[in-house]
């Protein structure tokens, strides 16, 4: 996918929300084994690389989620990261979606030139139920970064985050169900609360897919098919657009760079139901689409 950075490639499960891992799912299905950690090669330096007319494959203005196979934070890639940084550092004018469910190791890994936190760079954390917010929201708060979001996925029981919100500091919050092996059920009464939360805040909630096991109204629904899922998470209309985040992307120079020269997504007629459409990079024209009519 055009709008996913893996500089690295494995984890090691820390919390509730890693037991059914779509990851360890998805390398054991290949043969291998989620548990093991590397660097990857030719995509470490992905968001450098180049069209055949010398210009960045990302664009001015694209956001690019990093280690959505790993978590930016490990240990394990404690090695790696001042690389990674150096990259982040090199396209200012691109924007980095990180994620962790380790927020407490985050203050000892941040670059020497950090100061109050880099433009580009978006940070997250996973809060699956009750206890994770609890735990890693203050956190996230507590760091110095000037855009800071939530992911609330796979959601496996109920989440309060109203009492974070009034700060203004959380701009977005992604909710979702869990798959693959053992699946939890995602119950639409925890989505329908997280999501008045944010809207008595003005803050985005995308609700981007319901899970395998989705549970409405006392009734117990089980949708394997993930495009089912996102289309059903469309269809509740539980998204909401709020506060718009101002990103202030700049060039190599530390000149900003006009709006009308910022990438902007487009889709396709497909996209219309998509439960991700609103937090959506836009379609990357890889042509699969096409194929699969």
């Amino acid at each position: 996918m055009h709008d996913i950075w893996n500089p690295w490639h494995g984890c090691v499960k820390c919390s509730e929300g890693c037991e059914n891992c779509y990851m360890y799912y998805l390398d054991r299905k290949r043969g291998h084994d989620g548990s093991e950690i590397y660097r990857t090669k030719a995509g470490f330096s992905y968001p450098l690389s180049r069209c055949r007319d010398g210009s960045f494959r990302v664009k001015s203005g694209e956001m690019l989620r990093v280690c959505m196979t790993s978590d930016f934070f490990l240990p394990e890639a404690d090695g790696w990261r001042d690389d990674a940084w150096d990259i982040i550092r090199e396209r200012p004018d691109v924007i980095f979606f990180l994620l962790t469910k380790r927020p407490e190791r985050v203050a000892d890994c941040l670059p020497d030139d950090w100061g109050d936190g880099w433009e580009n760079v978006f940070f997250n954390v996973t809060c699956e139920n009750q206890r994770r917010a609890d735990e890693r929201i203050p956190i996230l708060l507590s760091l110095p970064f000037r855009h800071r979001g939530i992911m609330c996925a796979p959601l496996i029981g109920p989440v309060s985050i109203e009492k974070y919100l009034p700060s203004g500091q959380i701009e977005q919050v992604i909710c979702g169900g869990e798959n693959y092996d053992g699946a939890r059920p995602c119950d639409f009464d925890w989505v329908k609360s997280l999501r008045a939360e944010c809207v008595k805040y003005g803050v985005t909630f995308s609700f981007i897919e319901t899970g395998t096991v989705f549970v409405k109204d006392g009734k117990t629904y089980r949708m394997p098919d993930k495009g089912v899922q996102s289309e059903m998470a469309h269809r509740s209309g539980m998204n909401y657009r709020g506060r718009q985040i101002k990103w202030r992307l700049c060039d190599k120079m530390g000149f900003p760079i006009p709006d009308e020269l910022l990438y902007r997504p487009h889709f396709r007629d497909r996209c219309d139901t998509c439960g991700s459409r609103l937090i959506c990079n836009g379609c990357s024209d890889c042509g699969q689409c096409d194929k699969r009519k």
